[in-house]
Formats: structure tokens, sequence, C-alpha cells
């Protein structure tokens, strides 16, 4: 009897020759260049610290966000605004006006606190099946984008706040693109009929639950199972988190200040050195005055915190105009580290089948914020 997720293959075949020459070959490159031994200590140092610096971090965030989300959702504020922007949200995302709710969420803290709202069935009621993947490429366009933008504001550059300013723009531009090319997949993975909910009584919007209770008890009750569910959400998303991002911190980080030690967040380097090969690409569409730059991109892929520190050293040598950071500032919010963090929120979102659609469709969006940033910014310069 087969199991639910898996299917029946040989035990032997030509996956089998394929997956160990890949395997091997990625490996024993990284071990030739790292050290075999270094290469061990520091996927384990840097998984270690990946849950300890980051995993708890989000953990923290999904925790707040699930108890704030859960509070507004009891006492109707996420009722009242799908009222008020849905007639925004349906147009520019095909996604109910709740959705905006995330947005705000994510923008404050980090692309995984949208998940804690997904518990909710309140929150929940207002979305079709099709349209629930897509908070994992809603929430990571606009993931840190409070701390991206008063960073990049904070630089000693001309500019700067103009710059930032037009970044923001440049990932909304990026959010459309990614969540409409998501929702034209689960679509055809879903259909356009189905609702989250099982609840009729509030799949017309006019009824929601609450919880029995005084006002006070209520408040509680709500913030503590918001709080849970985030607890559980910061749990399910550790796999994901650790797995991924090691390997994406290996690629793209260079040697420590002392060569290779086995330590943390060491790396070979290869996704900065790919950038500058692809470069005569991207300089174009992103309107990079340095190739330098383009590390800034490269490295949001799997982190924004880490692309947000290349930054200023980038402004300090002069190798960065204001143009170059509202692109900075529209990719590193846009892409967000969803490298690191896509495959987790899919699975926390129950659409694991789906998660290279929503990596390809969110690699699109990256590339529509960056280069509408550079389009706009060169045309508020003309005024």
């Amino acid at each position: 009897m087969e199991q639910k997720g898996f299917k029946l293959v040989p035990a032997l075949g030509k996956e089998v020759i394929i997956f160990l020459v890949v395997f091997f070959a990625i490996f024993i490159g990284i071990g030739s260049v790292m050290g075999g031994v270094n290469m061990i200590n520091t996927l384990m140092n840097s998984a270690y610290r990946l849950i300890m610096d980051v995993c708890f971090y989000i953990m923290a965030i999904a925790v707040l966000a699930g108890a704030f989300s859960s509070l507004l959702s009891e006492f109707g504020i996420i009722a009242l605004i799908d009222r008020f922007l849905s007639k925004l949200m349906k147009p520019l995302y095909d996604l109910p006006g709740a959705a905006s709710l995330g947005v705000i969420t994510c923008y404050l803290s980090d692309n995984p606190a949208i998940l804690s709202m997904a518990k909710d069935k309140n929150f929940l009621s207002y979305f079709k099946r099709y349209q629930l993947p897509a908070l994992t490429n809603i929430g990571t366009s606009f993931g840190m984008g409070l701390i991206i933008t008063t960073t990049m504001m904070g630089l000693k550059l001309d500019g700067a706040i103009k710059a930032a300013l037009i970044g923001n723009l440049g990932a909304i531009v990026g959010s459309i693109v990614s969540v409409r090319l998501m929702l034209h997949f689960t679509k055809q993975y879903y259909g356009t009929d189905d609702n989250v909910s099982n609840y009729a009584e509030i799949e017309n919007r006019k009824m929601r639950f609450v919880r029995e209770g005084s006002v006070g008890s209520r408040v509680i009750n709500s913030l503590i199972e918001g709080g849970k569910n985030g607890v559980e959400m910061g749990m399910e998303i550790i796999p994901g988190v650790v797995i991924i991002c090691s390997f994406v911190l290996l690629l793209t980080n260079g040697p420590g200040p002392e060569g290779y030690t086995g330590a943390a967040n060491e790396g070979v380097a290869f996704l900065p050195w790919l950038g500058k090969k692809i470069a005569f690409i991207i300089k174009p569409l992103f309107g990079f005055t340095n190739p330098e730059a383009i590390s800034v991109p490269i490295t949001a892929l799997g982190s924004a915190g880490a692309a947000m520190g290349l930054v200023p050293s980038l402004v300090e040598r002069g190798l960065a105009t204001a143009n170059d950071i509202a692109v900075f500032t529209a990719i590193c919010m846009c892409w967000s580290g969803y490298l690191s963090t896509h495959i987790a929120m899919m699975d926390g979102l129950n659409a694991r089948e789906l998660t290279g659609k929503a990596i390809l469709s969110h690699t699109i969006g990256g590339f529509a914020a960056g280069i509408s940033a550079n389009l706009f910014f060169r045309l508020f310069s003309l005024f």
C-alpha cells in the first residue's frame, strides 16, 4: 500500500547514480577549497548559529505577531481592514483585503510573521484555497521592510532617503509580479472554487467567530492562543531555515579574516563569483555603476541582513550611488532571503508541492523589483 505523498519506484535506477555524482561533485568541490574538516565544522557551526540567532528570533517574532493578529481577529479589526482594502488588494494582487494585514506585519518584522496569521480561522475565511500559498510570496516581498528602509536612509550618501523610498515602490511592483505569477500556478493546481475555511457561516464575511466569556478573558485567551500558534510555526520552519540557509551561506560567504577555520558562516563565495560572471546581464538591468554592487542582490537571496551589511562598505568606498541604493532597497525587501525561508513557509502553509513554483515566481518578482526601482529612480531624477 502506498503512503500519502509517496509513490513506489524501482529500488535501483538512474537517479541513484546521478544523485551520487552530483552530491560528491558539489561537496568534494567545496571541500577542496575549504578543506573537508573545515567544511563539516562550518556546516555544523552555521546550523547551530542559525538555530540560536535566527530561528529563535523568528519564533519570537511569530509569537508576538500571532498574538497581535489573534487579538485583531477576535475584535473584528481584520474584518474591518478587509472591508476597506479589498477594493485595492483584489485588483492589484487578486487577494482579499485581509492580506494587507500580513503585509504590514511582515514589513514591521520578517517573512515568516505572516504564517502565524494563517492559523486563525477568521483570517482564513477570507481566502480561497488557491490564494493561500501566495501569502508566502506577498509576505516575503515586504519582509524586514522597515529595518531595510531605515538602514538605507541612514547611509551617509546624498539622496539616500529618496532612494530608499523609491526602493519601496520597486518592492511593491516586485510583489505584484511575484503574487500574480504564483496565483497563475495555484489556480491550475487547486482551481478557483474551493475555500480554505469549512465554516459556511463566515464564508460570506457577514459573521465571524469570537471566544466565549468576558472581554478580559477574550483578550487573554486570544493573546495566548495566538502566541501558541506562533510557537508552532516557529518550530515548523526550523528544518527549512537551518538546512537551506546553511547551504546558501556556504555558497555566499567567503573565508574568515584568518582563512578557513571551520567557524560559522564561512563559505566559498560561489554566488558572488557567479554574479560577476553574469554582470553583463544584471548591470544594465539594475543600473549598477560598479560590478561589486552585484554582491548585494546575490547575498539577498540567502539573507537580507547579510546583504545590508555589505552596503555601508560599498558606499564608503564610493562603489554605490543613490541609484544603487534604490535598487538595493527594492531587492533586499522583495527577496529578503527567500531561498532561506520559502521552503519552510510553504511547508507551514501545507503547500510543499508548490514550493518550486513559489521560488520561481519570487525570483522573477525580485528582478522586477530591481528593474522597476532603477527605472523609477531615473524617472524621478528628471524632475
